[in-house]
């Protein structure tokens, strides 16, 4: 439900009741991954998706249900042999969805609206919803902080609430959203044997030997994924809007002030004018970071590339033709970087899609950060016999899907 928190947040100042349907598992082919969700308010306004349109009109009727029952429930949506006009998914996959009421005045409603806050503004949070077990407990949710701080209580025992905001913490630390299991009882929540570690360093679905076992949703928001730019060019004009549709905190960097202005990329979330490898150098990274450098001189690529190959970010490119990308490899032998680290490099940057203009050319960029992001081969999708969906288990910030038992 975070990826509606701008709306949501608003619904919960407004005072409005509303129920919210969220993807817990995908299992097979699927249009959207676990957190996708849809709402529905008390006037039967609808706002997100959780299938692109598959079983959207299903999914509406069990939340204005929800709203009316004011219990949650975990419906399972799938291809069906013998009606493949019946709801279903007639791409073959089978999704997970948990529908929560969210009255005006439900227990957990200071805590969604804390969470959904906090995703708003850009801050880093997790929830933890019950997805799965008892009945009594379906539903409920609570808020973890990168600081460790536990807000609500899953209704259980305290054991329960202790153990998942541990594991909340430990996806909340790696920026993911999926599910995993823990005890419901008096015991410590200790996971299968031989599982090792927290939900963020094994598979994320684990088990337990205390108690009935739980099924959480676990939906972390952390701040938005950076892409920087460098060079103040035409190009970067389109690119800091394919990179802000697609949801980076875009940065421009130039050293010449006359193009690096704001006025010229009013879209971009910061211009700053700096040599580029000196702003490099000036900025803490996560794995999700995207670099772009549009300048294609030597005097600004070399000494930049030489630093952000080296760095843990997911994707390095450059701009310029073939003759000057064989160049350019050649000055960062010789500055020291290995066939390991150019072997990094996106360059010539983009996708072949025969692109001449800077708004083509930006969507060849963005396509190419999506293919690489996704596990994606950027050829075409008639006649392929690879997957549409890839389970691509680069660390970005939504982690891999995970599934429920095929019992639930």
């Amino acid at each position: 439900m975070l990826d509606l928190a701008d709306e949501l947040h608003r619904w919960c100042a407004e005072g409005r009741a509303f129920a919210v349907a969220t993807v817990v598992a995908v299992t097979g082919s699927a249009p959207r991954q676990p957190g996708a969700a849809l709402a529905v308010d008390a006037d039967g306004t609808v706002i997100g998706s959780v299938s692109g349109g598959c079983v959207e009109g299903a999914v509406y009727e069990l939340c204005q249900a929800a709203l009316v029952s004011g219990e949650s429930v975990l419906e399972r949506f799938g291809y069906s042999d013998e009606d493949a006009f019946a709801v279903g998914l007639t791409c073959g996959g089978v999704l997970d969805v948990l529908v929560t009421p969210v009255p005006a005045d439900g227990p957990d409603r200071p805590v969604l609206a804390a969470a959904l806050a906090t995703a708003a503004r850009g801050g880093t949070a997790a929830l933890a919803r019950v997805a799965a077990g008892p009945a009594h407990l379906l539903g409920r949710a609570l808020l973890v902080t990168p600081d460790g701080g536990v807000t609500g209580t899953l209704g259980g025992t305290e054991a329960l609430d202790r153990v998942a905001g541990l594991e909340a913490a430990a996806l909340l630390d790696v920026g993911r959203t999926g599910t995993v299991e823990v005890g419901e009882g008096p015991g410590e929540g200790i996971a299968t044997p031989g599982a090792g570690g927290t939900a963020a360093e094994r598979p994320a679905r684990t088990g337990s030997r205390c108690g009935e076992p739980v099924t959480l949703l676990v939906e972390s928001a952390v701040p938005a994924p950076r892409m920087l730019v460098f060079g103040a060019v035409d190009f970067a004009a389109a690119l800091v809007g394919a990179g802000k549709f697609l949801g980076y905190h875009v940065t421009v960097c130039d050293a010449r002030p006359v193009f690096a202005t704001a006025r010229r990329f009013p879209g971009a979330d910061e211009v700053v004018v700096e040599w580029p490898h000196r702003y490099l150098d000036s900025q803490e990274l996560d794995h999700r970071a995207v670099l772009c450098v549009l300048t294609h001189d030597a005097k600004f690529d070399v000494p930049l590339l030489e630093r952000a190959l080296r760095l843990p970010v997911a994707y390095v490119g450059a701009m310029g033709s073939r003759r000057t990308h064989e160049a350019r490899l050649d000055r960062l032998r010789e500055a020291g970087l290995g066939e390991r680290e150019l072997g990094r490099l996106r360059s010539p940057i983009g996708l072949d899609l025969g692109a001449r203009t800077p708004e083509e050319t930006a969507l060849s960029i963005a396509a190419e950060i999506v293919a690489v992001r996704r596990g994606g081969t950027g050829a075409p999708l008639t006649g392929a016999r690879t997957p549409i969906h890839h389970d691509h288990r680069a660390a970005w910030a939504t982690g891999p899907r995970n599934g429920l038992p095929a019992s639930l």
